[in-house]
């Protein structure tokens, strides 16, 4: 389980959000919303463990989550607002970068999001839509706890948030859990969500 306790963030000298806390628990969602500056793709930063607090704790089932860098890593992908495609490689080459570092099996990671077939493209050649796709079927190529998703529906066609859907389904079924920051609503029924507001 994700807890975060009396959390607090700052940019600068300004405080981005302030005594955030929560908890969700195995194939539980959380949405988190608000105006644009209230600090959501900050929070996921923070829970992803590339920016630190500037108070309060974040654990993983009970420990200081943030203690083991590479470990917390392990155990979570986080999907930024840029897609992180390299435009000069193939989408089967990105992929690969992935699934060197994860494991996992490109073919089914571009079936799950609806790319079989476009293997071979440069990136730089697929539409938005398409790289947005590109991005989420990171998210399939191996199993982990915890899926961070900031604004992961940008972009995407009727039948592609489908399709993410059925991944956001699947990896909840499976014990997963998800915190996306959204303006929009998601594929995630049941979830909670978190307003946040600026500080």
């Amino acid at each position: 389980m994700l807890e975060a306790v009396e959390l607090a963030a700052v940019r600068g000298e300004r405080v981005v959000f302030a005594g955030v806390s929560f908890r969700c628990a195995p194939g539980e969602a959380l949405l988190l919303t608000g105006p644009n500056g209230a600090g959501k793709s900050t929070l996921l930063r923070l829970l992803a463990g590339l920016v630190p607090p500037a108070e309060g704790s974040l654990l993983w089932h009970g420990s200081d989550a943030l203690a083991d860098g590479p470990g917390h890593a392990a155990r979570l992908r986080y999907l930024a607002h840029a897609d992180a495609l390299k435009p000069g490689l193939t989408l089967e080459e990105n992929l690969a970068f992935w699934a060197r570092l994860w494991g996992g099996d490109v073919a089914a990671a571009l079936a799950a999001v609806g790319l079989e077939g476009l293997e071979h493209l440069p990136a730089r050649m697929l539409s938005a839509g398409q790289k947005r796709r590109a991005a989420l079927a990171r998210l399939a190529l191996a199993r982990v706890p915890l899926w961070l998703l900031d604004e992961p529906s940008v972009g995407l066609d009727t039948a592609s948030i489908g399709l993410f859907g059925e991944m956001l389904a699947a990896h909840r079924a499976a014990g997963g859990a998800v915190v996306a920051a959204t303006h929009v609503p998601l594929p995630l029924p049941g979830s909670g969500t978190l307003a946040l507001t600026p500080a």
